[in-house]
């Protein structure tokens, strides 16, 4: 299924890079980058879009106060959206903004009065939500001389070295990490667990999902295959999955890895390790410990930099991202042009069987002209979900059909 491009300006939704989440069936989505004039340039801050997933109609908010960064981590947890951490164009950042969406009028809120130690400067790294707390992983960032010292070569790879300020610290090292950070919503505490076993290698740009009480991370890596590593999160003990020789994908960065049941991984897209845009999807069991290559009705559909969540019936939900990176090379740098492919469109993966209702309810939404005034018939609640699917699969044919 195709969707929902369907109000709204182009150069409003097209992007990549940014946060999205589902609550109930509307798809929220902020932040990220597009290209203007051949730059990349940050979508603006303050503003969120939704787009009804029934429907596939858009609709904008304003978002009022200070607004934070990008190259964030968003998080969406008990009705409020955090964003932890980021850069623009001044540099990199690691301070805590919220945005309560259960208000009437949305306004940004920065997180002033946390308690204990903030984590460096960072962007590119991931998040948790687990039992109210926001558990960080990773990232690419910068740190003083003093906490390089003080951090073990295993937690933090330096990179380069060059001098900036943030605030009144002075950095220099700038690098990897695979630091696990927690911050508590409900106390606005920051903690660092003491993490055991064979943790992931320093890395940015990989993928995290959660099922249950353990986060699982996976790629961001120049590996041949993609790696897997999970993290009791009440034990705090790291698991290396042992794959050995199978079928395993290809590695890859940049992409998203979404829990389908209680012991399934979806992934899709990223950029391969081969430089290429991804188009394949797969799902890792978490109990057989293996691969498996899933069918993709959306093959003509690569993605880097986009979004997949959880929706209704275990859909995967995916929204924007790049459908072509570019890269320029000559003699000395290899660097990423900027994206001309950035995309707005919604598309839906399926990885359970309907149920009975959701089948009606999209052969109705489908169909309308068969049952003609016998929808009038339909409880008022039902008649308006049926009204919208008729919307969505209407728009969709036209879409098709222009």
């Amino acid at each position: 299924m195709d969707a929902a491009e369907r109000t709204g300006p182009v150069s409003r939704l097209e992007r990549s890079s940014h946060t999205a989440f589902l609550e109930e069936r509307a798809l929220y989505v902020w932040g990220g980058h597009q290209v203007v004039g051949g730059e990349d340039v940050m979508l603006p801050s303050d503003e969120i879009w939704l787009c009804d997933l029934d429907s596939g109609t858009w609709e904008w908010r304003r978002i009022a106060g200070e607004a934070p960064p990008v190259g964030f981590c968003g998080s969406y947890v008990n009705g409020k959206l955090y964003v932890f951490a980021g850069s623009d164009p001044v540099g990199y950042a690691s301070e805590m903004f919220s945005v309560d969406l259960a208000e009437e009028s949305y306004s940004w809120k920065k997180v002033t009065d946390a308690k204990g130690t903030t984590p460096s400067p960072r962007n590119k790294h991931s998040c948790w939500v687990h039992r109210g707390r926001l558990i960080f992983f990773g990232g690419y960032g910068c740190k003083t001389i003093g906490e390089v010292r003080n951090a073990s070569s295993s937690n933090f790879v330096v990179e380069e070295m060059s001098w900036t300020t943030v605030g009144n610290a002075l950095f220099r090292c700038w690098g990897w990490n695979n630091e696990v950070s927690v911050f508590d919503t409900l106390t606005a505490t920051w903690s660092t667990p003491d993490t055991r076993g064979p943790a992931p290698a320093p890395r940015g740009c990989h993928a995290s999902a959660l099922l249950g009480n353990k986060g699982y991370i996976s790629g961001g890596v120049e590996k041949s295959e993609l790696d897997m590593f999970c993290l009791d999160l009440e034990t705090w003990t790291w698991t290396q999955f042992d794959l050995g020789p199978s079928r395993a994908p290809l590695g890859r960065s940049m992409f998203t890895m979404t829990p389908t049941s209680d012991h399934t991984l979806f992934v899709y897209g990223g950029l391969g390790t081969d430089g290429s845009t991804l188009n394949d999807a797969w799902q890792f069991n978490t109990q057989k410990r293996e691969w498996n290559k899933m069918a993709n009705p959306h093959e003509d559909k690569p993605r880097v930099c986009h979004t997949a969540c959880l929706g209704s019936d275990d859909d995967v939900v995916v929204f924007g991202g790049i459908s072509n990176m570019c890269f320029l090379m000559d003699s000395v740098f290899i660097l990423r042009a900027p994206a001309q492919n950035h995309c707005r469109d919604v598309f839906v993966f399926q990885t359970q069987p309907y149920s009975l209702f959701r089948l009606c309810e999209d052969l109705i939404g489908r169909n309308p002209e068969r049952f003609g005034n016998h929808l009038n018939w339909l409880p008022s609640k039902v008649h308006k979900q049926i009204n919208k699917r008729v919307a969505f699969f209407s728009e969709t044919k036209a879409v098709l059909t222009a």
